[in-house]
């Protein structure tokens, strides 16, 4: 068993993380007395009330087996109840393999919506989460932590064309704001908040003063921006971490990460998190109340540096610019403000008609090879898709594309960066790839 409560005081202490402190390794640690943690795809956090074990969450389909293995190498009781922080695949994927136990599964009441808007929009999701995750998994180890993802690609498996199998279980007991359970005398009070999710619950356990965070606390920048999947919540995901850290615990056990011990780490934690966020949504809402457009705010509001450093804040999975938008959707809708964007032309037509202005595809390919060059990336991409929607079946211009994209994915600190990027290489690749199969 590692020492995950001392590897963590000391990258909290030290301000320095020199390890991993996401890690996917289906191993289980005994935090405490009758309380373990697996380190999965998303952990699974387990209290042994003497009359059966209270699991959170069951980690995804890929790895639940694993996770169902490691809780029996440490108690032969069986899963009495196993409460969802909240909905997304990594969490509840797993439960298929705690089926047998019969548990009684408990989560918050939008959990079984989310499994309907999963099953209308699987193919979605599935592609999606290939984008965002796909070709990038050597980047795991690099601390990015990918529990807060909305889901697990399971269409891996050729006989589970699903973004949940169908096998996962649905929630038996359900609440809107407030629950609690009693098990073998442990009293476990759950809350629901809005953050990553709108089917998010947070649980505090009284008699060890210990909270249950789930994705509240991701040992990485919060998952508050996600440009692929549905609204976040920043303003109530920052008090909800405002009300935890006013509880005193003494002991908090999240879905990713480590666990932290002491109130005053706890606290500290706990508030930085929520100031970050605060202080983000507070930019935002002054520049759109001042008039400015989505442009200038993303280009504009910036957390500071220092902050980013923390090993509990770092953007290596989502990052502030991403929330940044989310911001501007939760208050001012869809439209970024340029009007041109309002009703805009298509893509392929604007870039044939910059492609006749430059002289060519060509050469609109070589000035974002130039700016790549002078590394403005940013620029550098703009034109290369330009170039590639203006000559959408030349090689030379796509190889030129996907050279550019694998250069910006290197520059990037996030994994939602770092998979799109990879994807839109990989899909000029194609294009190369088709042109050389048909000569």
């Amino acid at each position: 068993m590692a020492d995950l409560l001392a590897l963590s005081s000391r990258i909290i202490d030290s301000g320095h993380a020199d390890q991993p402190v996401n890690r996917v390794t289906n191993e289980l640690s005994e935090i405490a007395d009758g309380i373990a943690m697996v380190e999965s795809f998303s952990h699974c956090v387990a209290l042994d009330t003497g009359d059966g074990l209270v699991c959170f969450d069951a980690s995804g389909v890929h790895t639940g087996e694993a996770v169902r293995a490691a809780l029996g190498g440490w108690r032969s009781a069986k899963v009495s109840h196993l409460v969802y922080t909240h909905g997304h695949a990594d969490h509840v994927g797993g439960s298929t393999f705690f089926r047998d136990d019969q548990p009684r599964v408990v989560g918050h009441a939008n959990v079984a919506s989310r499994f309907d808007r999963y099953a209308a929009t699987g193919e979605w999701n599935l592609r999606i989460n290939a984008r965002q995750f796909g070709g990038i998994s050597g980047d795991l180890n690099l601390n990015i932590g990918d529990g807060s993802a909305d889901g697990v690609a399971v269409g891996s498996n050729p006989n589970a064309r699903r973004f949940l199998p169908s096998t996962v279980m649905r929630p038996d007991e359900t609440f809107e704001h407030t629950h609690a359970i009693t098990v073998g005398g442990e009293r476990i009070e759950m809350r629901h908040a809005r953050g990553e999710t709108d089917d998010h619950l947070w649980a505090w356990l009284p008699d060890r003063k210990a909270l249950v965070t789930g994705d509240f606390l991701i040992w990485n920048f919060p998952n508050a921006g996600n440009p692929q999947k549905v609204q976040r919540y920043p303003i109530e995901w920052a008090a909800a971490l405002r009300e935890m850290a006013a509880m005193g615990a003494e002991l908090l056990l999240p879905a990713h990460g480590l666990p932290i011990e002491g109130k005053a780490r706890i606290a500290l934690v706990l508030g930085e998190v929520a100031t970050a966020l605060e202080e983000l949504v507070a930019q935002v809402i002054a520049m759109m109340n001042a008039g400015a457009t989505l442009d200038t705010i993303i280009h504009t509001v910036r957390v500071p540096d220092d902050t980013l450093a923390k090993p509990y804040l770092r953007p290596f999975y989502d990052e502030p610019e991403f929330v940044v938008h989310n911001v501007w959707r939760l208050f001012g809708g869809w439209w970024d403000g340029a009007a041109s964007r309002l009703k805009p032309s298509p893509d392929a037509h604007v870039a044939e008609a910059l492609a006749q202005l430059a002289g060519g595809a060509d050469v609109l390919l070589r000035r974002a090879e130039q700016a790549a060059i002078e590394n403005d990336l940013r620029l550098a991409c703009h034109l290369a898709d330009f170039a590639a929607w203006a000559a959408p079946d030349d090689a030379t211009i796509h190889a030129g594309r996907a050279a550019i994209y694998l250069a910006r994915r290197k520059t990037e600190p996030s994994l939602m960066s770092k998979g799109i990027f990879a994807a839109a290489a990989r899909e000029s690749q194609t294009v190369v790839d088709r042109v050389a199969n048909s000569d």
